[in-house]
């Protein structure tokens, strides 16, 4: 298993740091490939962190899967999440992780071949997810 299969190092992270990580892969990263979303804030105030995450997702989904790469980019990070077996949260934070790194490829702003962006994805996930863990007190490289 290659360190940069997320699902591995989830279940050990707090469903706060799992929201920020979340928060970035929606905010920052699918920006950065020129999927933006305008966040209906009003949905996400005071809920709790699963919460949280889950209307994230939710409204990231329903704003990017209707087109042809959004569709094959949920099937695929679907069809993988649950063939990783995860528990409660990490499940979520793993389709989105993963949705999210299928779609960055077919970003407008994508100037790379499509596999090398998908690597170049996966190695910004790993060191976004590793440096949310540390501030939250988990090596992930340990």
């Amino acid at each position: 298993m290659s360190e940069l299969e997320l699902h591995q190092y989830l279940p050990h992270l707090s469903e706060e740091a799992l929201k920020e990580f979340t928060e970035w892969c929606v905010i920052d990263q699918a920006t950065e490939a020129g999927f933006e979303l305008i966040v209906d804030e009003s949905r996400l105030t005071n809920l709790a962190p699963a919460y949280y995450i889950e209307e994230l997702v939710d409204q990231f989904v329903k704003a990017t899967r209707n087109t042809i790469a959004g569709g094959m980019a949920a099937l695929a990070a679907g069809k993988q999440a649950d063939s990783h077996a995860l528990q409660g949260i990490a499940i979520v934070v793993d389709f989105i992780s993963l949705y999210v790194k299928y779609l960055v490829p077919k970003g407008e702003k994508n100037l790379l071949p499509a596999d090398e962006k998908l690597a170049q994805a996966g190695q910004e996930q790993f060191d976004k997810l590793c440096e949310i863990a540390k501030k939250f007190g988990v090596d992930l490289k340990a």
